[in-house]
């Protein structure tokens, strides 16, 4: 395979300040849950990512000063000379792949609260810190500590240039960090030549870049990250005109800008509240402003829309945070024609979720992600095969798809075998879903690489009872035949079921899927908390049925919170005309109505009426095929067989990236002798 010529635009070098990137390719920063707490980890991720391809790779925020302090939360730091060495680790890597490495300076301000140093924060102005509602508030910033400030974000400069960084970051987003919030006029409220007009409240970003520039400038190249839609009046109305303004007063003072726009739930958007480029309307006028590199991002993985980006002149790199993550390799396989090879990231924002919990980055699509250092997994590179020959996969679920995939590139013959008529499992019921078709990316990769093989018997329609597995003739047998969403109503809430009479239909997800169509009016329990009753709502809603769902967490979808849509899932609820009802459990149904109580004042009952009932609670995982073929062990030996395994939600239902990662790993693990896995705790 060759380069498409289409895309040699994206492999065109580009200055930086005193240095060139290689290509058009550009992690931008992001958060990864390893940071400060775990930066082997780190490095080992961002050096992956310079072997994919990508011209530059950042850092994710990194704090200047332990009065900057992010924690418990996973980020960089670069307080001490002991920091900085531990990034020469990634530096040093990164520069072997010919990438240029850079990292990203802050400062929170009131953001956050100083938990870890008990340094108190300061601000623009005294400002309750954001962070977990901690009852503290910063200190507004008099000269003095204008000054430290200033002097702090030189000295990490300094020592990010002497770390070997190639590109220093100034960061500039309102209410997460400290330039931001001098730029505000929502949170700006001063009266001193830092407050006021426009000139005044862009003065410490000015002072800041300047510095930097002065510090490193001749070393580094000095980027801004700049949110280019974040300028709003004292109402909260947005006004692009004094953006472009901001734009205006710097476009020479840094070499590059990076640019995004306000909350990381927009800046960071869910594919299933926007598609692929969507920040262009935002972001488009800043390149017309300046004559500097330009690098946004957009959830691209397109190389049309890439190339398309560049040569209407919205970008001049194609910058990357998620996209970089579910394929590392992404640049190298557009350099290579290997398009149909690229792991598209989906948009899930499973990612985000590992920061917000402060653990290693995880992804939907690269089962790899996070895993460099501890386990030595490469995202393109797996151990050929061991003594083993064949191996039966049943079911085509996320985890029998990774599964399969995995095997099929170590070099084993491979059955797959699934009883619907569709290959798939969950990840093809689930994408027909509002908003979720991105998600059918987790399949159709997988299920492409699969059909390119020789060595992979593909079987729709081929439901095996436990007799006929043993006599198929393979080493292995690997059941990943999922899991049913319950019917009951057991879960967090109700360990035992929940009592409905017959004036009550109960239709459970599944069926829903299935084609099931209740009558209306129609209760949802959700006692899961992440997606899928949020998206059941919508659908019955759009299908012109009266919707309540009933949560006992006090907002939807709460698990949604860490993925970033959840205020979005419940905006789009409320316009569907979903009715929320938020702190209530469901606690029977008769009478055609459904019977709730407040989780505290369980006297407080109201009654719903409902002739549909759906119950989101919990899953039951489908181990009938594999008890089965266990309780049968004694004749494995005579068919060949030296193992029978579970993986994925027939073991321990979860997530779709939990699902991929445990047929991976499964599939990766064969045959490798127990002395040769590892998992590498930072101190060894």
């Amino acid at each position: 395979m060759v380069r498409d010529a289409r895309y040699d635009i994206l492999f065109e070098p580009i200055r930086i300040g005193p240095h060139v990137a290689k290509n058009r390719f550009y992690q931008v920063p992001h958060c990864n849950g390893m940071g400060v707490r775990y930066p082997e980890s780190m490095a080992a991720m961002r050096a992956m990512k310079a072997k994919g391809g990508w011209a530059v790779v950042s850092t994710e925020e990194t704090e200047i000063h332990r009065n900057s302090d992010f924690r418990p939360l996973n980020e960089g730091s670069i307080w001490t000379d002991g920091d900085r060495r531990a990034f020469e680790r990634m530096t040093d890597a990164v520069h072997a792949e010919g990438a240029l490495a850079a990292v990203q300076l802050s400062h929170s301000g009131h953001r956050d609260a100083g938990l870890y140093s008990r340094e108190a924060p300061f601000s623009v102005t005294s400002h309750p810190v954001n962070a977990f509602n901690y009852p503290l508030q910063s200190r507004q910033m008099d000269k003095q500590d204008i000054r430290d400030y200033r002097r702090w974000h030189r000295e990490a400069a300094l020592r990010a240039a002497d770390a070997g960084f190639d590109i220093v970051y100034v960061y500039c987003r309102a209410h997460s960090n400290l330039n931001g919030m001098f730029l505000s006029r929502q949170l700006n409220d001063r009266s001193d030549e830092y407050g006021g007009a426009l000139e005044n409240r862009v003065r410490l970003l000015r002072e800041v870049l300047e510095d930097t520039k002065s510090a490193v400038g001749d070393r580094c190249a000095i980027a801004v990250r700049f949110t280019a839609d974040d300028a709003r009046d004292r109402e909260g109305n947005h006004d692009l005109a004094e953006s472009e303004d901001t734009v205006g007063l710097l476009s020479h003072v840094p070499d590059l800008w990076d640019v995004n726009v306000r909350e990381w739930r927009l800046d960071s958007l869910t594919s299933r509240f926007g598609p692929e480029g969507h920040q262009e309307d935002r972001i488009g006028y800043v390149k017309r402003l300046v004559e500097v590199p330009v690098v946004g991002v957009g959830r691209f993985t397109s190389p049309d829309m890439m190339a398309s980006q560049i040569r209407r002149g919205v970008l001049d790199l194609i910058g990357a945070a998620r996209p970089s993550i579910a394929d590392p390799f992404l640049p190298k396989k557009v350099e290579a024609g290997a398009i149909d090879s690229i792991r598209e990231c989906i948009g899930c924002n499973i990612c985000a979720s590992a920061d917000e919990t402060m653990v290693p980055l995880r992804c939907t699509q690269n089962p790899t992600m996070g895993e460099e250092f501890r386990k030595g997994w490469h995202p393109e590179i797996v151990p050929d095969k061991g003594a083993s020959a064949s191996v039966l996969v049943i079911g085509s679920g996320p985890a029998g798809l990774e599964c399969a995939t995995t095997l099929m590139k170590r070099g084993y013959d491979v059955i797959l075998s699934e009883r619907a008529s569709e290959f798939g499992g969950r990840v093809a019921r689930e994408s027909r879903l509002p908003g979720l078709a991105t998600w059918k990316r987790v399949l159709d990769y997988r299920l492409y690489q699969l059909q390119q093989s020789g060595s992979v018997s593909l079987f729709e329609q081929s439901e095996l009872s436990a007799d006929e597995t043993l006599v198929v003739g393979c080493d292995h047998i690997v059941i990943a035949t999922g899991s049913a969403w319950r019917a009951d109503g057991l879960g967090r809430t109700h360990r035992t079921h929940l009592p409905v009479d017959n004036s009550i239909s109960i239709l459970t997800p599944d069926d829903i899927m299935g084609g099931g169509r209740p009558d209306g009016p129609v209760v949802i329990f959700d006692d899961d908390h992440y997606y899928m009753g949020s998206v059941i709502a919508e659908k019955l809603a759009l299908d012109g049925l009266e919707v309540t769902l009933v949560t006992p967490e006090s907002v939807v979808s709460a698990f949604s919170e860490l993925t970033l849509d959840r205020s979005l899932i419940e905006t789009r609820l409320l316009e569907c005309g979903v009715s929320l009802i938020e702190r209530h459990a469901c606690v029977r149904g008769e009478d055609g109505a459904v019977h709730l109580a407040h989780v505290l004042d369980r006297s407080r009952s109201p009654r719903i009426p409902c002739r549909s009932f759906v119950p989101v609670t919990s899953r039951a995982p489908r181990t009938a095929l594999f008890d089965a073929i266990v309780a049968m062990q004694s004749r494995w030996a005579d068919h060949g067989i030296r193992s029978v395994s579970r993986i994925g939600d027939c073991v321990a239902p979860s997530t779709i990236a939990a699902a991929v990662y445990e047929g991976h790993r499964w599939a990766r693990e064969l045959d490798v002798p127990a002395a040769d896995l590892i998992f590498r705790t930072e101190a060894s």
